[in-house]
């Protein structure tokens, strides 16, 4: 007895970007962070100051971007881990720009009032905040390297990167995040026996001792080994704006 099998497979094209079904399964969806990339490239230099003013005169085009997120939230119910963090990495990015932009000018996020509680941006039927997409969905997915790609508005946080985070390229972008933001004098200072580390590293402990203690996490990204029993401090955090 001979048996037939056929083997369909469907590509389908939309607004969001390329939707691959293999076997009646969805395998990949690809949302589309191109717009936001054009803005990052167009006002966030390479040292990650943000053109605040410039960017508040062409709004349109964040609030552009801000509406395709909201499109593509239902696509997240069949995309991959990666696109996930890389969608809602995005989104607390543009978002964070979103708040500062409505506000402006202004000298630090936190002259406005509750600026990571407040419900600005609907998705699908709930109303989000700042707060909800880093503790409720982001840091439950168990990648503490996140904290070095979500950006606060504030220059002790990490540098806004200007280029989007991407799927494909997740891996690799989070890690340079991480080694960027360690050897940035600025933020952590690093040494064999004597570390003065970003609050973040405070704040977040719990994060970074998933697979082992702080040090341990260090290791993996820091060019310089650090010792176990190297003296550890906190440099001082500024909230100032990042532009």
């Amino acid at each position: 007895m001979r048996y037939l099998f056929i083997l369909i497979t469907i590509s389908l094209f939309n607004a969001t970007g390329l939707v691959k079904i293999s076997d009646n399964t969805v395998t990949s969806v690809l949302i589309n962070h191109s717009k936001w990339s054009t803005l990052l490239e167009n006002y966030v230099s390479n040292n990650g100051e943000v053109y605040y003013e410039n960017l508040k005169e062409n709004k349109a085009e964040l609030d552009c971007y801000i509406k395709t997120l909201q499109e593509d939230y239902a696509l997240l119910e069949t995309a991959s881990k990666n696109e996930k963090i890389a969608y809602w990495i995005n989104a607390y990015n543009a978002l964070t720009v979103d708040l500062i932009i409505r506000n402006y000018p202004l000298k630090s996020i936190k002259d406005i009032k509750d600026p990571w509680d407040q419900r600005l941006w609907k998705f699908d039927d709930k109303w989000l905040n700042l707060n909800d997409i880093e503790h409720k969905i982001l840091r439950k997915m168990d990648e503490p390297r996140i904290h070095f790609a979500i950006v606060c508005a504030s220059e002790s946080c990490p540098k806004l990167q200007n280029t989007a985070f991407t799927a494909e390229n997740l891996d690799e972008q989070l890690t340079n995040a991480t080694k960027e933001f360690l050897t940035d004098t600025t933020k952590n200072e690093i040494s064999e026996d004597n570390i003065k580390l970003s609050k973040i590293f405070r704040w977040f402990k719990k994060d970074f001792e998933q697979d082992g203690s702080l040090i341990d996490f260090l290791n993996r990204y820091s060019d310089i080994t650090i010792s176990e029993k190297a003296k550890k401090s906190f440099k001082n955090y500024s909230w100032n704006l990042n532009d």
